[in-house]
C-alpha cells in the first residue's frame, strides 16, 4: 500500500511538472538526469532495419534517434581522399630549401577527387589532414614515354615530404635508359605507388629532379602526370 502511495505521488508530480529532474533542481528536458545511467538488461538485435540508435549531443547533453544509414555513410567516407592529374601545360617550379628539385605545378583546378582543403595552392601541395598510412601515387609521362637517347643526369621523378619545416625524400624513382650500341634509348614513363606513414600538417609535393636534362618544349606540350593520396589505416 505504501508504494501505491509513493507511484501515485510520483505519477502526480510528473502530472503538475512538465518537466522533471533527477539530482537536479532546474532540468531543461522532459526528464533531466543529471549523473550516470545503468540498465541492467537489453535485448540484442542482429540486425539494423527497424530500429534507431540513440546519440548523446557532446554540448548539450541531449538525447537523439541516429538513423543507423547515417553512421554507415559516415564509416565508408574517407574524408582523406585527393587525386589530380594534368595534361599538358606542365611547369616545373623551383622547391625552396630542398636541392635541385622542381616542384610539378599541381593547382586547384587540376583536381579530380577530394576536398580542396586538402591541397595548398601557396605552395602547391597535398596537406595531410590526419596521422596515419598512407598510400600515395605519383605517375609521370615525359613526351611519349620514350626518348631516343639516354639521358644523363639521373633524371626521375619523387615525392618530397614537408614535416613542420624539414624537407626530406619520401620517394624516387629514376627513368630507366639502355644503350645497344646502335641505339639509345630511355623509358621516360615512371610511377610511385607505395604506403608510408604520415603526420597530420605534413605536406606533399611532387617533381622532377635532374630536369635540366629534359626538354621544356616537350614538358608543356606532350607530357602527362597525375596523383592520388588517401589514407589507409591509423
Amino acid at each position: 500500500m505504501q508504494k501505491f502511495i509513493i507511484v501515485l505521488a510520483f505519477a502526480s508530480l510528473v502530472g503538475i511538472r512538465a518537466q522533471v529532474g533527477i539530482n537536479t533542481t532546474n532540468p531543461t528536458a522532459t526528464l533531466d538526469v543529471n549523473g550516470n545511467l545503468k540498465i541492467r538488461e537489453v535485448p540484442q538485435v542482429l540486425a539494423l532495419p527497424g530500429y534507431q540508435i540513440m546519440a548523446v549531443n557532446q554540448g548539450s547533453f541531449e538525447v537523439a534517434e541516429v538513423d543507423p544509414q547515417v553512421l554507415l555513410s559516415a564509416a565508408n567516407t574517407n574524408s582523406s581522399v585527393y587525386s589530380a592529374a594534368k595534361n599538358g601545360g606542365i611547369t616545373l617550379l623551383a622547391l625552396s630549401l630542398f636541392g635541385n628539385w622542381k616542384q610539378i605545378n599541381f593547382t586547384l583546378t587540376d583536381k579530380r577527387l577530394g576536398i580542396s582543403t586538402l591541397f595548398s595552392e601557396n605552395d602547391y601541395s597535398y596537406v595531410v589532414p590526419s596521422s596515419g598510412v598512407y598510400a600515395v601515387s605519383f605517375y609521370f609521362r615525359y613526351g611519349n614515354g620514350l626518348q631516343s637517347s639516354v639521358l644523363t643526369g639521373n633524371p626521375g621523378i619523387g615525392i618530397i615530404k614537408n614535416s613542420g619545416g624539414a624537407f626530406a625524400t619520401l620517394d624516387t624513382r629514376q627513368f630507366s635508359g639502355i644503350n645497344l650500341g646502335i641505339v639509345a634509348l630511355t623509358v621516360s614513363e615512371s610511377v610511385i605507388n607505395s604506403l608510408y606513414t604520415l603526420q597530420a600538417g605534413d605536406k606533399l609535393y611532387f617533381g622532377l629532379s635532374g630536369s635540366s636534362v629534359l626538354n621544356l618544349s616537350v614538358l608543356g606540350s606532350n607530357t602527362n602526370t597525375s596523383f592520388s593520396v588517401y589514407k589507409v589505416s591509423n
